[in-house]
């Protein structure tokens, strides 16, 4: 066949992305095993129809792997590390040092090269964070204990990735090509030694003097087009600066999300590069199933069989007593086992690395890929076992209903920080209770962010804002846009995405009070409201009327008018009536004639002898 264009190699390797995951997702499968069954299919052991292009495909999308390290970056909260850290370093470092170590005493007594040993046990540590994650969010289980401890251990893992980076090149006892290392030229001999010191602190000064001072006079624009490429800028910045210094470039973009974790633009640049990373990952995958060698495999089968079971059973043992000795119950420590069990995705990384340096000689390479790939597409399938046979026997989920919570210890977020939105945030602080903020004034957010307010830049429409914000594990959703649209863009989709969500919406006026309560939203704040009351019941007391009687009035011509409100909301929904001039005039006079009922002359003087 004729060799192929690099663009018709991406577009085939695309199609089959689109083709396959919704078939594996089907299935029950994860989207990786979709990606990689893809390449598989189009590659020269299946259809044949990648060319010889296909190596720039796969050295383009390991720009995807950049991302993934950024965005894991940017998920190291300080706070959120510190209150986790003895999960984190205690099982998440046990369970590589002890796997690590297992696998290379089984590897080396089987014959193989000691830097191959260390090499393949390193690599087969690592777990899934693609699949256990997902698998996490699709059974509802990540705010568990096997939640937080899988989430504790794969986030070891990530972060592990950076010095294994720069172990590798140790191990094969010579340093990359230096041809990109453009600033190590001009470094004095005695200086370059010391280069990866010079480049980490000169990006720790990056980020805090220039990079979120740079996002800020970006920000100010008023474009999102403008803030995805400058997210882009910077990362492929960083990779490329740290490159020049003799650092790995995922290493750069590591330290790059670090240093930018505790801005205001955290969430904005995890939505902006969430998309690319998610494309340039998916046809990574597909670049290694393409690149699975099925003739290595099945020029030697016993190999990959044995080392695939002995691999599963080290991990699946290891995290069994990790997970007991730090006290798991036992339901969830099996859920945990069997979940990352299986070879992650930075595996491929560092073989393919490993390879590079000599480590690995190509047929290993293919063996280990294939074994990888393999003990991916076993994970489900334990996972089922687990869910069908284990599970029912043991209480995986604990689910604590919201309203039991004191209110100090429920997660809020607060969308739009204007007026209204301040008044209600600054209340619930000086009360004791802390709320995330999300607003698109950069202003306001620089501000709130000198003032210790827990706060981040993003237009909170984009779903990418609302889930990295954490409206997945939110109790309380608070909206207080000026803009009565996007509120109800954001209710629309939170109220079909999470429906555990408590929501309290403000509105401009009745009409849009009308909508949010046909979208099932009970607690609603008419902006006219509250202040036109106010007004009522001190021009009352300024006519004689005593204070003690003129609130209570308020609050009862309160209770009264919303009560008409909620019924003639489901009487619009009911007859789906569009309101017109007229027609919000006929809703007036029933209101009128309902207060006319209500309250009389009476009243008046009742209260007055109150």
């Amino acid at each position: 066949m004729t060799e192929n264009t690099l663009a018709m190699n991406t577009l085939i390797f695309l199609g089959a992305a689109i083709i396959m995951v919704p078939l594996v997702r089907k299935l029950g499968l994860s989207s990786v095993i979709g990606f990689i069954l893809g390449g598989i299919i189009i590659g020269p052991f299946g259809l044949k129809l990648t060319g010889k292009d296909s190596d720039d495909i796969m050295h383009a999308t390991e720009f995807g792997v950049i991302m993934l390290l950024f965005l894991v970056g940017l998920e190291i909260e300080p706070r959120k590390f510190w209150k986790i850290r003895k999960k984190i370093f205690g099982m998440g470092l046990s369970q590589m040092l002890l796997t690590i170590f297992i696998l290379f005493v089984i590897f080396y007594f089987s014959g193989w090269r000691l830097d191959q040993a260390l090499v393949a046990g390193i690599c087969f540590a690592l777990s899934s964070t693609a699949i256990v994650l997902q698998t996490l969010k699709e059974k509802n289980i990540f705010r568990t204990d096997a939640g937080e401890s899988s989430f504790s251990i794969l986030l070891f893992q990530d972060i592990s990735v950076i010095p294994i980076l720069a172990l590798l090149p140790v191990l094969a006892k010579r340093q990359e090509d230096n041809e990109h290392q453009l600033l190590l030229q001009y470094l004095p001999d005695w200086l370059q030694p010391f280069s990866i010191i010079l480049g980490v602190l000169l990006l720790i000064f990056l980020g805090k003097f220039i990079f979120v001072p740079f996002l800020r006079y970006v920000s100010r624009s008023g474009m999102n087009e403008l803030l995805t490429a400058s997210s882009l800028f910077l990362v492929i910045g960083v990779s490329e600066l740290m490159s020049s210094v003799g650092l790995s470039p995922a290493l750069g973009a590591f330290i790059a999300g670090v240093m930018l974790a505790n801005s205001e633009f955290r969430l904005e640049l995890e939505s902006q590069i969430d998309p690319f990373k998610g494309l340039l990952l998916a046809v990574f995958f597909v670049s290694v199933g393409a690149t699975i060698n099925f003739f290595v495999i099945m020029h030697d089968p016993m190999f990959i069989f044995t080392t695939t079971v002995v691999v599963l059973i080290v991990k699946f043992l290891v995290l069994l007593g990790v997970g007991k000795f730090f006290g798991l119950k036992l339901g969830q420590n099996f859920l945990v086992a069997f979940a990352l069990s299986q070879i992650g995705e930075f595996a491929f990384v560092l073989i393919n690395y490993s390879t590079k340096l000599y480590l690995l000689d190509p047929k290993l390479n293919a063996q280990l890929m294939a074994i990888t790939a393999i003990t991916m597409c076993i994970t489900p399938i334990l996972l089922l076992i687990n869910e069908k046979f284990l599970e029912p026997k043991f209480i995986i989920k604990d689910n604590i209903p919201t309203s039991t919570k004191p209110i100090k210890e429920r997660k809020i977020i607060i969308v739009g920080f204007g007026h209204f939105g301040s008044t209600v945030g600054r209340l619930l602080r000086v009360n004791g209770v802390q709320a995330t903020i999300l607003d698109n004034d950069p202003q306001r957010v620089n501000l709130l962010k000198s003032n210790r307010f827990k706060v981040y830049f993003g237009d909170a429409t984009k779903p990418g804002i609302l889930r990295s914000a954490g409206v997945e594990t939110a109790d309380l959703l608070i909206l207080c846009l000026d803009n009565p649209a996007k509120n109800k863009l954001i209710l629309e989709y939170t109220r079909k995405n999470f429906p555990h969500l408590k929501i309290f919406v403000r509105a401009k006026n009745r009409l849009d009070a009308y909508d949010f309560y046909n979208n099932g939203v009970d607690n609603i704040y008419r902006e006219t409201l509250g202040t036109a009351v106010d007004m009522a019941v001190d021009i009352l007391k300024a006519k004689g009327m005593r204070a003690y009687a003129a609130r209570r009035l308020g609050k009862r011509f309160m209770i009264i008018d919303k009560s008409m409100v909620r019924k003639l909301a489901k009487e619009q929904l009911k007859d789906k009536i569009t309101f017109t001039m007229n027609e919000s005039l006929e809703r007036e006079a029933e209101l009128l004639a309902e207060d006319s009922q209500s309250f009389d002359q009476s009243q008046w003087i009742d209260n007055e002898e109150v």
